[in-house]
């Protein structure tokens, strides 16, 4: 009975960990997804797992295209 019940996955910590207006540096992770619930946008790479990181320093930005698809640019500082 109940002894056969015990498993617990440990929770996977996904979801954004920087957003929108946020200043990162390049590789700096942004999101963590299963499967592309955000899309890379400029200068935004996307790892095996989906994951979402910066490619050059600069500001976050989020932005809804069309079919309600989300992606995520990082716009580099102006020097």
């Amino acid at each position: 009975g109940s002894s056969k019940n015990g498993r617990e996955s440990h929770s996977k910590r996904l979801g954004l960990k920087k957003f929108g207006g946020q200043a990162v540096k390049a590789g700096n992770i942004l999101v963590r997804q299963r499967g592309t619930v955000h899309n890379p946008g400029l200068n935004v790479g996307m790892g095996r797992d989906h994951t979402l990181y910066a490619l050059v320093d600069g500001t976050v930005t989020f932005c809804k295209k069309a079919e309600n698809k989300s992606f995520v640019s990082v716009i580099p500082f102006e020097n």
